[in-house]
């Protein structure tokens, strides 16, 4: 299809670990449509990374560029992981997916990490990611080539505010700084100012999407599931659930307030021609990835990843076959009912 044809899409991609491989199904799937054209990718953590993958990939190649470079860079996470002396036992397997409960280096390093920071852990602040990162993204051409727009969030540390990296400021220490957990990592300097993971304070946030005009439509790749099936009871359930609403709460704040303007350029109160009407799309797997426990989202075998990668190529078919008439002209998710 004509390049002038295809509809323009917006990709909201939020962080969570390995749990990003689902996101880089959806990608995969999205970007082998040829009736859509991705016109600006906005990303937290996770979300980051599959964001500056893609878009690199699209400036160097066009949509099979960017699927052939999400698959080097998610397998290359899977070669790394092999490497790890934290693994997925039989018995995990046995019973989950993804779920590394039956690890017991899993749950040394979980216990080691409540009780001593990452600089006394790794005082050298070696990080594989940022090797790997480079590899596979061209910053300097990802700042300066044309192409879709690109923004990755991060939190200051010092400050609690959100900064948003534009394309034209992207490098390896910004992708970092977006998907650094604090108690993994030190935290990232980037221009003097020191940075945690985004999901703090945007994960991810929708405004630059909307600040720059253009499309109206944009689509919310989501991790973090907002309803589970039970009350969590064990210590490790709850600090998931808490990490989860944390993570989901500036989203759902955002979520509010574009309903709020929506309705207003509904009503009449503020003019369409200033004001950009969103639609509004979701891809998620909420059943499935509630299943997982905080320790899948540091499990990133090739097995696990894959069977992400395909639950997530599922959902994005899932979701053209049923939505995608939708594009351009409405929104396919229901803010209130999922949001509000």
């Amino acid at each position: 299809m004509a390049k002038g044809n295809r509809r323009k899409i917006k990709l909201a991609l939020q962080g969570g670990g390995s749990h990003g491989a689902f996101t880089w199904g959806v990608l995969d799937r999205i970007l082998a449509d040829e009736r859509l054209e991705v016109e600006a990718v906005v990303g937290t953590s996770a979300g980051a990374m599959n964001g500056a993958v893609l878009t690199d990939g699209l400036i160097a190649g066009g949509p099979e560029e960017a699927r052939r470079r999400l698959d080097c860079f998610w397998e290359g996470i899977g070669a790394m992981a092999a490497m790890s002396p934290i693994q997925p036992t039989p018995i995990d397997l046995m019973f989950s997916k993804g779920n590394m409960d039956f690890s017991p280096l899993w749950r040394i390093a979980d216990v080691m990490l409540r009780q001593f920071s990452p600089y006394e852990l790794n005082p050298a602040n070696q990080n594989p990611l940022h090797e790997h990162l480079e590899a596979s993204v061209d910053f300097a051409r990802l700042r300066s080539a044309a192409g879709p727009a690109l923004f990755v969030c991060a939190t200051n540390v010092l400050t609690g505010r959100l900064r948003v990296f534009e394309r034209s400021e992207m490098s390896s220490q910004a992708v970092l700084a977006s998907a650094c957990v604090p108690l993994l990592h030190h935290a990232v300097e980037v221009e003097g100012q020191h940075y945690w993971d985004g999901g703090y304070c945007g994960n991810p946030p929708i405004f630059p999407l909307i600040y720059m005009g253009g499309a109206p439509d944009i689509l919310i790749v989501q991790l973090n599931p907002i309803n589970i099936p039970e009350v969590p009871r064990d210590i490790r359930a709850i600090v998931d659930r808490m990490n989860t609403l944390a993570f989901n709460s500036s989203l759902m704040r955002e979520m509010r307030m574009i309903r709020f303007v929506t309705d207003l350029i509904d009503q009449g109160q503020l003019p369409k021609e200033k004001h950009l009407r969103c639609f509004i799309h979701t891809i998620d797997a909420e059943a499935e990835l509630a299943a997982f426990n905080a320790s899948s989202k540091m499990n990133a075998s090739a097995g696990f990843l894959h069977h992400l990668r395909d639950l997530g190529i599922q959902r994005a078919e899932a979701f053209l076959d049923a939505h995608f008439d939708a594009i351009g002209e409405r929104s396919s998710t229901d803010v209130v009912a999922k949001f509000l």
